[in-house]
């Protein structure tokens, strides 16, 4: 194999393994407490999806129903869900074979309240992002999720289907006062753009929002109502690529600053 053949397979898995590792964006967390047991009373982190509706400074008491063992909701239950008591329903659905955004749909079109997904594996909170492709027969059904949901740790869980499978009603408060980074007279908010202006739709819905938001985001930020803080996701070429094509034409700084 030639150098040239090398360089034009490492330089994209680098760049994969780089997008991976900084692709993680600013994780929005709620807490999640149970009101009805001293062994699961303390609060538990959730990780806030990037779709949907949270109730940001404000909260939700329901009660929580388990969708099953290998009901991961990928596809529609076609039933609806119903607690012990009269508190709104939370469905709880584990993590796994589909991705976030079609289980949360699945579990609004059940008539729930909010769901929360199980990881399945042991990790820190991650993200709930929507993808950037979609087979649902609705192209538009990521906007239509009107409901919130957050990704709880696989050991809360593990206790919370034990507590069900044992037949007790978990009563449930999830708390969304904690996301506001500044609950004044302020609005904060952020924008994480990376090098990929070449994703579709999505991309072109974010530059259209960029562009009309422009004087208002200026006012805002005059007046004191707003603050904005813009991110800019960028990678770092290896020594030994200095010299190939694509760290010439997309590098800045010997390299430092990639776009």
């Amino acid at each position: 194999m030639s150098p040239s053949s090398k360089t034009g397979i490492v330089l994209p898995l680098f760049l994969a393994l780089t997008m991976m590792v900084n692709g993680r964006f600013y994780l929005e967390k709620s807490s999640v407490t149970v009101l009805n047991s001293w062994e699961m009373g303390a609060k538990h982190d959730a990780a806030i999806a990037d779709f949907g509706i949270p109730n940001h400074g404000g909260f939700m008491i329901g009660s929580v129903v388990y969708a099953g063992q290998d009901a991961y909701g990928c596809n529609s239950f076609n039933k609806t869900f119903k607690p012990k008591s009269f508190y709104p329903t939370i469905l709880l659905i584990d993590r796994g074979v589909c991705n976030f955004v079609l289980k949360i749909w699945n579990g609004q079109e059940s008539g729930v309240a909010a769901v929360l997904i199980a990881d399945d594996i042991v990790e820190t909170l991650i993200a709930m992002d929507s993808p950037e492709e979609s087979v649902h027969k609705d192209p538009d059904f990521i906007d239509k999720i009107n409901i919130p949901s957050a990704l709880i740790t696989r050991s809360f869980g593990d206790n919370l289907k034990k507590a069900l499978k044992r037949g007790e009603e978990i009563i449930l408060k999830i708390d969304w006062s904690e996301s506001i980074p500044n609950p004044d007279e302020r609005v904060e908010y952020e924008l994480w753009a990376n090098t990929n202006d070449e994703c579709g739709v999505h991309c072109n819905e974010q530059m259209d929002f960029i562009k009309s938001f422009k004087g208002t985001a200026q006012i805002l930020e005059k007046g004191g109502h707003a603050l904005f803080t813009p991110h800019y996701i960028s990678w770092v070429c290896p020594k030994e690529l200095l010299l190939s094509r694509q760290c010439k034409t997309q590098c800045i700084n010997q390299g430092r600053y990639c776009a």
